[in-house]
């Protein structure tokens, strides 16, 4: 589930446990807001395909796809794209932009995927793993549903960016939650992720029984320089979101424990 702002504008507060990262009640502000946003639309969004590459007749599994913005670019590129997401409301949003030729589905990363083992050439995670404190049975389950051979390719909030905005900073090296509320179209909505260091991250995928091939810490898009020009430059020297690429061995066939 991508988020539209970015993270030094964000303000850490102690969100209400029952109502936090509740996107069915901002839905609409936030596909409103992520379409062409900055950070959405000329930095994640871009780094994703980019990383992706050549995905003609992939099936891919966009996991958290939110209101579809992602699954209509690999679309595009001519993937047979399933789109999943915890949030009704977004995914209701998402059958509007793609229509009904795009299987989607409500799904939690938490629980077990309603797909068979090795369905998928790709996976594509675009900043959903940092919402859950334990990343281990959601990277089993994308595991097993990806193919021999298959990517994972994930974006996450970058492990610096979100331990300076904590005051007192939190132990670097300790999984640690850190809450905000997020202004989003007039409404202040109370969210919560967590922050893992990066061998934390690492250790996540290989135990999961990932290869890692490429970590990234992109540039913005140069055309967002003239549209955004003070955030073109914050994004452009400070860290904000972190991209890796993890590949299924192709020698994993029937051992997707």
């Amino acid at each position: 589930m991508e988020r539209a702002t970015d993270v030094p504008e964000r303000m850490a507060r102690s969100a209400e446990p029952d109502r936090v990262n509740d996107y069915d009640s901002f839905a609409e502000a936030y596909a409103a807001e992520n379409e062409n946003s900055l950070v959405n639309a000329y930095y994640e969004r871009p780094a994703m395909l980019a990383l992706a590459g050549d995905v003609a007749g992939h099936r891919v599994l966009d996991a958290g796809c939110g209101s579809g913005p992602l699954t209509a670019a690999l679309r595009e590129r001519g993937a047979v794209v399933t789109g999943i997401d915890a949030s009704a409301g977004m995914l209701a949003l998402a059958r509007r932009r793609l229509g009904n030729d795009v299987a989607l589905h409500v799904v939690d990363l938490r629980d077990r995927l309603p797909f068979g083992d090795g369905v998928f050439d790709d996976v594509v995670a675009s900043l959903v793993l940092h919402y859950l404190q334990d990343w281990g049975p959601t990277l089993a389950e994308l595991r097993r549903v990806l193919r021999p051979g298959g990517r994972l390719i994930a974006s996450v909030d970058h492990p610096v960016t979100a331990y300076t905005i904590q005051d007192p900073r939190p132990d670097y090296f300790a999984t640690t939650a850190y809450s905000f509320d997020w202004m989003l179209g007039g409404q202040s909505t109370p969210m919560r992720l967590w922050r893992k260091p990066l061998h934390a991250m690492i250790d996540a995928f290989t135990n999961a029984g990932f290869h890692l091939s490429a970590i990234a810490e992109p540039q913005p898009d140069p055309a967002a320089r003239e549209l955004f020009p003070d955030g073109f430059h914050d994004l452009s020297t400070k860290p904000c979101f972190l991209f890796f690429v993890v590949e299924v061995p192709p020698s994993a066939a029937g051992s997707n424990e």
